[in-house]
């Protein structure tokens, strides 16, 4: 935009400077001529007004005499005399002297630039023809260098129109870039970034309007995080009466793994709480090995996969797989696909998890050998085609996607049910 403000006024600023310029140059061309002219006109009948006075006593030749032939040529002037002399500078055989020679003034041109010619009578009736040569140098004299003090002032009246209209456009471009920036930062997370509210009053409106905008939103995440917080609160009496009637158990694998998953959903709780107290999430800086979390939740899940009676294909690479993602979020992740499928899919059915690294990027993919999906449509926040929440898929997909990562759902071509692939940028280490 500050750039084509610029052009802009350039453009218009130069055709407008040439609009002037050019009748300028022609005037300026114009006046030096006629400078030249007037002068050569004015020396001419000067000439013409002393040898018609000395001349009336005396003849023309005479008249030279006294006024000096000097006098003559320091104006370049000739004086063609009735019998055809001719006293001062040379004269062209070619010049055409009738108009004169009839009693008639007038300027012509001649080799080398022009020259003007003026009639003297004498007493007895001859007339003689004074001659004033101009030469080209005369006529186009400062011409060269009025154009060039012409083209100057020009060329900076062009240059302060576009230093104009850059301040211009730098008080409409530079609050915008601020806008830019502040929404940037706000869709990054950062709750507490604000505009600087600056330049034309509809955009220092805009700026005012973002400020409200995002403390509405501040207060609107604020009380979703302090809900969060005594939901995840509330679900401690239930878990610690839970842990109580657990440890009247008899002691054995049922009261371990129960235990296990208590000391997991408390985890899982206490992991909520801590989020929903910290105010701005900052993701950016963050990393994790993905195939060693993969590994961890594997195992952790692994005792109810052989509980349920399934085969599971575990196929992990053993080098490390850096992504920019958090712990916790990844963990998520495995966590999410695992559990639909043990949720989703009949006990029993196999399934596969496995962590392929490439060069660049790390796939992770989970099959069964459940029914599938039915269509794209599962990845759609609250969708299940079961009784669950429908939020799993979800989860995944924003976190995949917040590390800059694809998540595709569809069918295993080895187990033949629902296959989810994710494909995430590995870390430069």
């Amino acid at each position: 935009m500050r750039r084509r403000l610029i052009l802009l006024s350039a453009a218009v600023t130069a055709m407008v400077v040439i609009a002037f310029l050019v009748p300028l140059f022609i005037l300026v061309s114009d006046l030096a001529r006629d400078r030249a002219i007037s002068t050569a006109q004015r020396d001419a009948e000067s000439l013409a007004r002393v040898l018609s006075v000395l001349s009336v006593e005396e003849d023309i030749a005479t008249a030279i005499e006294i006024l000096g032939e000097g006098r003559i040529l320091e104006v370049r002037g000739s004086v063609v005399l009735p019998a055809g002399s001719i006293v001062g500078a040379d004269v062209s055989e070619d010049e055409d002297l009738s108009l004169a020679l009839e009693g008639s003034s007038f300027i012509a041109p001649v080799d080398g630039g022009q020259a003007f010619y003026i009639p003297v009578f004498e007493s007895d009736g001859s007339v003689a023809v004074i001659r004033v040569f101009i030469p080209d140098e005369e006529l186009t004299a400062g011409v060269r260098q009025s154009w060039l003090v012409l083209s100057l002032l020009g060329a900076m009246l062009v240059v302060i129109a576009a230093w104009v209209a850059d301040l211009l456009g730098r008080s409409m471009v530079v609050p915008v870039k601020q806008l830019s920036i502040t929404a940037r930062t706000l869709g990054h997370g950062d709750m507490t970034a604000r505009v600087v509210p600056a330049g034309p009053n509809e955009i220092e409106e805009v700026g005012l309007e973002i400020n409200r905008l995002a403390d509405r939103i501040g207060r609107l995440l604020q009380a979703e995080r302090e809900s969060a917080a005594d939901l995840a609160h509330r679900l401690r009496t239930p878990l610690t009466a839970a842990r109580l009637s657990i440890d009247g158990l008899t002691p054995g694998p049922q009261k371990e793994r129960l235990i296990a998953d208590l000391d997991e959903l408390q985890r899982t709780t206490d992991f909520i709480i801590r989020e929903a107290r910290r105010p701005v999430r900052a993701d950016a800086d963050q990393s994790c090995d993905v195939a060693k979390i993969v590994a961890e939740r594997s195992a952790f899940w692994l005792p109810l996969i052989q509980e349920q009676e399934r085969e599971a294909d575990i196929r992990i690479d053993d080098s490390r797989a850096i992504v920019a993602m958090a712990s916790d979020d990844a963990e998520a992740i495995v966590d999410a696909l695992v559990e639909n499928v043990l949720s989703h899919t009949p006990e029993g059915a196999p399934m596969a998890v496995s962590v392929e690294n490439g060069q660049r990027v790390v796939r992770i993919s989970v099959e069964d050998a459940g029914p599938g999906f039915i269509d794209a449509s599962a990845m759609g926040r609250g969708i299940s085609s079961g009784d669950s929440t429908g939020l799993g898929l979800d989860i995944v997909r924003r976190a995949v996607e917040s590390a800059d990562g694809s998540m595709t759902i569809g069918e295993s071509p080895s187990l033949g049910g629902a296959s989810v692939v994710l494909k995430l940028p590995m870390v430069p280490t």
